[in-house]
């Protein structure tokens, strides 16, 4: 989530009560989660596990709470509950508003696109040329939708993310990490009826030029799906996920979090991805793996009790 204009990142301290060291003098652009961060973003880290690895990434300021080694042109915000501390600066720029009508009178609609009735639009969403967005939509805060769109009746753009903070040690064991970033739709793409694209932690959803949507698909927070993409219904997509360009993903396919499928991958239905694909080829089954060589081990697996069979009468 990029802030309006860059922020003193001694303002920043002071709005969640941190001690700040290192770089005092710094420019904070924005807020982001691990997986999305650039330089001049703030991250946060709350487990020695992670320090490492946010420190030593592309993010200039981290939230932590515990002094340690850090490198040079970087800044600490050293706090007690590092995730509180997060929250609280996502609620100052990304504040709840609850809405008073349909359609919001900051939203941007363009020229020649069609509003069905009982289509909620929010606040500071903008929308292209030439759309149609068909009854029961539901498009919420700050989303983009490009030009020549159509969005089937009852999707739902820019829902909170899935993504918790976890504490076993406090009775409620998992609190919700604010949404502070968008969902992106580009040109010339279809969604479907009843599919639910959550917006990013702090980044963006990004839906990729001319990609197809079936019905009833889910796109998890922070994903970025390439463009002329194909998927056919009730597709499950898992966050901070990158799906290339021309990537097929056939029925009920499920694509795990944060891995990459590679440009032109076809994936076959009923599929399961828990890890990154190579584009370019076709792949079946769980895990998701070389479709000819899957159905040579299925032709194999059938043939079991047959060779048992033999096994047993050269005895």
């Amino acid at each position: 989530m990029k802030f309006p204009a860059p922020i003193a990142v001694q303002e920043i301290a002071q709005m969640i009560n941190a001690r700040l060291v290192g770089n005092v003098n710094g420019l904070v652009t924005g807020i982001n989660e691990i997986h999305k961060v650039e330089a001049g973003d703030l991250v946060f880290v709350d487990h020695p596990k992670y320090y490492d690895k946010c420190i030593h990434s592309a993010a200039t300021f981290v939230i932590i709470n515990k002094e340690t080694a850090y490198p040079e042109g970087k800044a600490l915000l050293i706090v007690d509950q590092p995730f509180e501390a997060y929250q609280t600066i996502v609620r100052h720029f990304r504040p709840f508003q609850p809405a008073t009508q349909s359609i919001s009178e900051q939203a941007v609609i363009g020229e020649g696109t069609y509003i069905a009735p009982n289509v909620f639009i929010g606040r500071d969403v903008s929308i292209g040329k030439n759309c149609r967005i068909f009854p029961n939509v539901t498009i919420m805060d700050h989303c983009v939708i490009g030009d020549n769109v159509v969005i089937q009746a009852g999707t739902v753009i820019g829902s909170d993310a899935f993504y918790y903070n976890t504490k076993k040690d406090r009775e409620v064991w998992y609190k919700r990490m604010e949404s502070g970033g968008r969902v992106v739709i580009e040109d010339d793409v279809e969604i479907g009826a009843g599919c639910t694209i959550d917006r990013g932690v702090s980044h963006d959803t990004r839906i990729g030029r001319g990609t197809k949507m079936d019905n009833l698909i889910q796109i998890g927070h922070d994903t970025v799906v390439g463009k002329n993409c194909l998927f056919a219904s009730q597709v499950g997509i898992a966050g901070a996920t990158t799906i290339e360009d021309g990537v097929v993903l056939w029925g009920q396919v499920g694509v795990s979090k944060t891995l990459t499928i590679g440009a032109n991958a076809v994936v076959l239905a009923q599929s399961g991805v828990p890890a990154s694909l190579e584009g370019g080829k076709v792949y079946f089954g769980y895990p998701a793996e070389d479709a000819s060589l899957k159905k040579r081990e299925f032709v194999w697996i059938k043939r079991i009790p047959e060779i048992w069979e033999k096994l047993k009468n050269l005895k």
